[in-house]
């Protein structure tokens, strides 16, 4: 119930001040594990991949904010658990790869921090290895910002990631490695259709407007 309290009430926030919207949310398994794998561009980020979900998720939350009593504990009811930034953080992939195991949505990040630039990040190939240790439908999502007061921001879902060939009885770095670079080259795709789009409809209107 609180869950979805603040679901309502973050929904009704993003809506007014960002104008948000989401596609390709037919892509998301209602049963199962799944794993949402997006770039990272804003603190608001971690909200707003959950938010057009009609099923709860789970998601990193770097590990300074719950050293803040309150914080720690809203975040916690919302399903975040910490991770380290700057680094592989063992544990935060073990919290993860339970959740899976118990069926429900996680959110990762795998540029592991924000990008100031916008552009999109190397990734850290423990985030592959996650993809790959627990039988999970992995879904590559695109964040379009920036975030600006009263501006559109679009969250794309993409198509699941086949990464069948790579689940190997024993999960090498290689293994880890080329996942990570499949997935990070999905949320790729998605962002530059997502800009051929945009340039395609400005070309338009400009030539309509000559």
């Amino acid at each position: 119930m609180f869950y979805e309290i603040c679901r309502i009430i973050l929904h009704t926030v993003y809506r007014l001040l960002f104008r948000y919207k989401a596609y390709g949310t037919e892509h998301i398994p209602e049963q199962g594990a799944v794993l949402l794998c997006a770039n990272h561009i804003s603190n608001w980020d971690p909200p707003l991949v959950g938010l057009p979900l009609m099923r709860r998720v789970n998601f990193m939350a770097k590990q300074e904010l719950f050293k803040i009593p309150l914080l720690s504990q809203v975040l916690r009811y919302l399903g975040a658990f910490p991770v380290k930034r700057g680094a592989t953080d063992k544990k935060a992939i073990r919290t993860a790869l339970s959740r899976l195991q118990e069926g429900k949505v996680v959110v990762i990040f795998p540029e592991g921090t924000r990008s100031k630039s916008g552009r999109l990040q190397k990734a850290y190939s423990g985030f592959g290895f996650l993809a790959l240790k627990q039988p999970c439908t992995v879904i590559p999502v695109a964040i379009i910002g920036p975030y600006r007061l009263f501006r559109p921001v679009k969250i794309i879902y993409g198509s699941p990631v086949n990464l069948d060939d790579l689940r190997v009885e024993k999960i090498t770095k290689q293994e880890a490695v080329l996942a990570t670079e499949r997935i990070m080259n999905s949320i790729r795709q998605l962002l530059e259709n997502q800009q051929s789009n945009t340039s395609e409809h400005n070309g338009r209107s400009f030539g309509n407007s000559v």
